[in-house]
């Protein structure tokens, strides 16, 4: 019988190599998958490179983190929010890396990772910095600069429902990141607010199929760190 639901985060995380690349889903509070993160800093694993959307924010999640020291890399498209200064101390004293994607192209390129895609051209970014190294091309009259894929070799993303068998639905803004994420890496860990019984799901609504998931945890009442983060203001 398949049932790839674990006791608790740390059980779905599983062991995370020194050096791995994590995708970790997000766009705001509906897609971060805040209790996969905090297992993953218990972990211990170093020299990290991880790809999300931002940089995190507070001293909280992400950006706890960050403040452990073991992140060797940041790729996102949006570093700097209003309360991230742990990125901003670490970019500044030069003690991690930023590779820096427009949004559209970061999902993109994640997306093309799990399409088994060997890249793309676009026209976002011609002529820029962001396109410095990178091959461009003249196309029926316009230039388009080359973009390679994106994998990581854990995903940790987060989604609404799930049945035993891991097929995803996804709520609201969740669902810009943690779908392509979900394709794009050796393995995936998902949390879920809602378990379904299998065949409760609607199959229309199934965006992540089974196949991509590995692990998940049911987390009913996730962390709000938008709450977190007022709390820390006050």
């Amino acid at each position: 019988m398949i049932d790839k639901f674990c006791a608790t985060p740390a059980e779905a995380l599983g062991p995370v190599a020194d050096g791995s690349t994590i995708l970790i889903g997000g766009f705001g509070e509906a897609g971060i998958p805040s209790e996969l993160v905090d297992a993953l800093i218990e972990s211990g694993a170093g020299d990290l490179k991880l790809v999300l959307n931002n940089a995190g924010n507070g001293e909280i999640g992400i950006a706890r983190l960050l403040s452990t020291g073991r992140v060797r890399r940041i790729t996102c498209s949006f570093p700097k929010g209003s309360a991230s200064h742990i990125f901003r101390d670490l970019y500044e004293s030069g003690k991690i890396e930023l590779e820096l994607f427009p949004q559209g192209t970061l999902a993109e390129a994640i997306r093309a990772g799990g399409a088994g895609l060997g890249g793309f051209f676009t026209r976002t970014g011609v002529g820029t910095l962001l396109a410095e190294g990178k091959e461009t091309r003249r196309i029926n009259g316009i230039d388009y600069v080359l973009e390679a894929p994106i994998r990581g070799h854990v995903a940790l993303i987060k989604a609404q429902s799930a049945d035993r068998w891991g097929n995803l639905t996804y709520r609201a803004a969740a669902r810009n990141f943690n779908p392509v994420m979900a394709m794009a890496a050796d393995r995936t860990i998902a949390q879920v607010t809602d378990r379904a019984e299998l065949g409760d799901l609607d199959p229309e609504a199934i965006v992540t199929p089974g196949i991509f998931v590995h692990s998940l945890v049911h987390i009913p009442a996730p962390v709000s760190e938008a709450r977190l983060l007022m709390e820390a203001r006050s």
